[in-house]
């Protein structure tokens, strides 16, 4: 980060000055944690590219290990129903995915993978979970360092 500026000691910690503000370590952690996903993010987009989809629609497979409402998945992407029916029909127009209506109540939508689907989904995942360059570079001891802080930081919230 361009702007980052000189360490100051306080009480044993150490803080930076970003933009005349204070930044505790946790913040600094975060923003290097975002500058590296924005780093990495063209090359996610272009290998969703690759396959025609962009993320909402990647987003979308990564849910339906088992069909689901169409109105589930809505609410777990955060968006409205008329956007995953568009997502829904590029996904289908692909034949990632089919509608199917559910046993329980005909009313309701499910969405379920394909084959297809679920081949390109476990592609795009497969090559997206090579790490970044600047992960990979780093020693293993740092590795297995960084792999543990970030597991104990997503157990303490579940």
């Amino acid at each position: 980060m361009a702007t980052r500026s000189a360490a100051i000691t306080r009480a044993g910690e150490s803080t930076t000055t970003t933009g005349g503000r204070r930044e505790t370590p946790v913040r600094e952690a975060w923003a290097l944690f975002l500058e590296l996903f924005s780093r990495y993010r063209p090359r996610m987009l272009a290998i969703q590219g690759e396959y025609g989809l962009k993320p909402p629609m990647v987003f979308a497979l990564q849910e339906l290990d088992d069909p689901k409402p169409m109105g589930k998945i809505a609410t777990v992407l955060h968006c409205d129903s008329s956007n995953i029916t568009w997502i829904t029909d590029r996904l289908e127009e692909r034949g990632f995915v089919e509608r199917r209506s559910d046993p329980a109540d005909r009313r309701v939508k499910l969405i379920a993978l394909t084959d297809e689907g679920r081949r390109v989904r476990d592609e795009i995942n497969a090559r997206l979970s090579e790490p970044p360059q600047e992960l990979a570079d780093l020693a293993p001891a740092d590795q297995r360092a960084l792999r543990d802080i970030l597991r104990r930081a997503l157990e303490s919230e579940a």
